[in-house]
């Protein structure tokens, strides 16, 4: 096959990332990311209400989950990228710049947890229980998010000679140099969708098919998803803190396969049964909570009003002599 048919049969990269109503810009990397907790939530919902669980007690998790997994996200990615906010002559005010991309979905997976830890408290939704649910739909956003990576030209692979090759405008600022301005490169975005949208089934027909609880579904969750992150991290080009010859990502998602692993086999061996309930005890819809003044003998008198007759005439309650 000739370069230009290579070309040709490349998958092109879109001309535009963002869009301007008026005085707003709107950045596709955003919409992607927006889409995507849509879909989890509606989706985490669905299988929430079949456990048991009040219709949309999943938005009141939620509004603490997605801000904190958001702010935690974009921490991690600037502390395992140091050097590119930090460094000499970078602009260190880039780090708030989160529509640029830039945010580490093991950062996510952190702030979410204690997001979610804060929610399910508040809602009495057992953790584990919120967990399982929601791996399907996280997974699937996490595909979706993706596409924002496309819109932006960024995070793709090394340079292949592949049909399926991801065309990048060789005046990105992600454009490796040196390299010519007809290279392709591996879209690596691409293969997480594919990854991910897989992984998405494999995690509905295992968890309807083996009942997983207990937090065991998410536990496959992050085997599955951190195993595909192995590959494509070990293949991107951008640029990224090395420790021990591995990119930082790399040693998060070798330890999300241990977690995930540790999860399944721990929760098993302490929950051989099914939940009881997809609310901790004392908390179920219905359930009124016990209240303080029902049980008030030793702070107020109850004791018999007093008896004693007012002599006639004696009393001051009648009306004053003239």
């Amino acid at each position: 096959m000739t370069l230009s048919a290579l070309v040709s049969a490349s998958i092109p990269s879109p001309s535009i990332s963002y869009i301007d109503i008026g005085p707003l810009r709107i950045h596709f990397y955003a919409l992607c990311i927006i889409a995507g907790i849509i879909v989890a939530v509606l989706l985490t919902n669905r299988r929430l209400v079949k456990r048991g669980v009040e219709n949309w007690a999943v938005i009141d998790i939620a509004l603490f989950a997605v801000p904190i997994s958001i702010v935690c996200a974009r921490i991690y990615h600037v502390l395992t990228h140091w050097g590119f906010y930090f460094g000499a002559g970078a602009n260190p005010w880039t780090a708030l710049y989160i529509w640029e991309g830039g945010i580490a979905i093991y950062g996510a997976l952190i702030g979410g947890a204690i997001g979610a830890l804060i929610g399910c408290r508040w809602t009495g939704i057992r953790f584990w229980t919120f967990a399982d649910a929601l791996a399907p739909g996280l997974i699937i956003a996490q595909a979706m998010g993706r596409f924002g990576n496309y819109f932006n030209q960024e995070l793709f692979g090394q340079p292949t000679d592949g049909w399926w090759g991801l065309q990048i405008d060789s005046d990105n600022a992600a454009f490796p140099p040196g390299l010519p301005a007809d290279t392709l490169f591996q879209p690596t975005f691409l293969y997480e969708v594919i990854w991910n949208l897989l992984g998405a089934a494999v995690l509905l027909w295992v968890g309807r098919r083996l009942t997983l609880q207990w937090g065991r579904l998410f536990g496959l969750y992050l085997v599955w998803y951190s195993a595909g992150r192995i590959v494509w991290e070990s293949i991107r080009i951008d640029p990224s803190d090395v420790i021990l010859g591995l990119r930082t990502n790399v040693w998060a998602a070798i330890g999300g396969v241990i977690l995930g692993l540790i999860i399944m086999f721990v929760q098993k061996r302490r929950h051989p049964g099914l939940e009881p309930s997809p609310y901790r005890p004392g908390r179920e819809p219905g359930v009124e909570a016990p209240v303080q003044s029902q049980e008030t003998d030793d702070f107020v008198d109850v004791s018999e009003p007093p008896t004693t007759v007012v002599a006639e005439g004696q009393a001051t309650s009648g009306a004053p002599a003239k």
